[in-house]
């Protein structure tokens, strides 16, 4: 179900318009690569010291933080692409060795979805609304 902008949401405290959804990553470099490479992310910073950096996303406000460690651990968070054509952004991704959990599936004529993993076993996921109307008949 998709929120509208006509109706502000209610929240217990005030937020930014900003998001930083971090990921644990075995290798800074490599894992910046692959962002920009497979989803065409752009890095806006690095700290060397720290084993942290920043790439930009298409969406507005949404940047994906890259934490360097040696312990990957692996939560169940699942960020979610919302994309126009998920069998194109599949195919991009399948042609660089991304490998996804089983086929793309649809729900109820609503949404088709397909889980992928970055390098470092991250689960990501991407979405395409379908026809709204056409489901609720």
């Amino acid at each position: 179900m998709t929120q509208t902008a006509a109706e502000p949401l209610t929240t217990p405290f005030e937020y930014t318009g900003t998001m930083v959804i971090s990921v644990n990553v075995s290798n800074f470099d490599d894992a910046v690569e692959w962002y920009g490479k497979a989803l065409g992310f752009e890095l806006v910073y690095r700290l060397d010291t720290y084993g942290w950096g920043e790439v930009r996303t298409p969406l507005n406000g949404i940047t994906i933080g890259l934490g360097q460690t040696e312990e990957l651990k692996h939560g169940g968070t699942v960020p979610t692409f919302v994309v126009r054509d998920i069998a194109a952004a599949r195919s991009h991704l399948e042609s660089l060795g991304t490998k996804f959990d089983g086929d793309t599936y649809e729900i109820d004529g609503m949404v088709k979805l397909a889980t992928f993993y970055d390098p470092d076993g991250n689960a990501w996921m991407l979405a395409q609304q379908l026809d709204m109307e056409k489901a609720a008949r």
